[in-house]
Formats: structure tokens, sequence, C-alpha cells
């Protein structure tokens, strides 16, 4: 496991109170999610390059989290953050985890995903 998934982890612990769960058989694919509403706010994968459009060859390690669509449209004009992966290109963001993105860069998107994706309070 790459050291930046692994602070975003101690993150999420630490802040939240989430550890991974790995849902699929593929123990590969970590995600972390509310415990009550049991809702993603974060999905890990390792992924090729050449499937995300980006130059270089193997493979890259990325985080999609849900983000406010005009954020992830500016956030997509920077290096390291890419329309969402395998999701909703409007609701959700890809950010490369390579070094590309610094990981203080990346613990207050955490955050907005994790109330993004809340369980809704209903209005009296």
């Amino acid at each position: 496991m790459n050291q930046i998934i692994r602070e975003l982890f101690d993150y999420s612990l630490e802040t939240y109170g989430v550890e991974p769960d790995y849902p699929f058989s593929d123990e590969d694919i970590p995600v972390l999610r509310h415990r009550d509403n049991k809702k993603w706010f974060a999905i890990f994968m390792n992924v090729n390059r050449s499937v995300l459009h980006i130059g270089g060859e193997g493979r890259v390690d990325i985080m999609n989290i849900k983000c406010d669509p005009i954020l992830s449209g500016s956030l997509r004009l920077n290096d390291g953050y890419l329309p969402a992966y395998h999701m909703n290109h409007e609701q959700w963001l890809t950010i490369l985890l390579d070094g590309t993105v610094p990981t203080e860069d990346i613990f207050p998107l955490l955050d907005l995903s994790f109330e993004l994706t809340m369980k809704k309070r209903k209005r009296k």
C-alpha cells in the first residue's frame, strides 16, 4: 500500500472513526463509508494509466471522492485531478495518489466528500 493511502486511512480513522471496508471479493479495492448510512465517501483503486487517458505506462493509485460539481470543474484544471473513473463525472472526482497532489490538499476534499455523503437530517 502506498504511503499516501496509508495516511488517508489513518486520517479517516482519527477524524471519522472509519476504517477501510472491502465490499468486493477483490481485496485490492478498499472503500471508506459512513457507519450509519453505509454510503461511500471514498474508493481507492489501482488502475492502468491508459484508462485515465494520462501519460506514462503502468498503473497508478487513485481515489474517487464525492465533490461539488463547480469545485470539481475547477480542480480538474490542475494536474492530478481527473473526471471520476467509473463514477458519475459531475458528482465525483478522481485524485491521483502518486504524489502529484500533496496529501495536505487531499484532506479537505475527503472532509467535503464525507459531508456530502452524510445522512440527511429530517426537517421538523
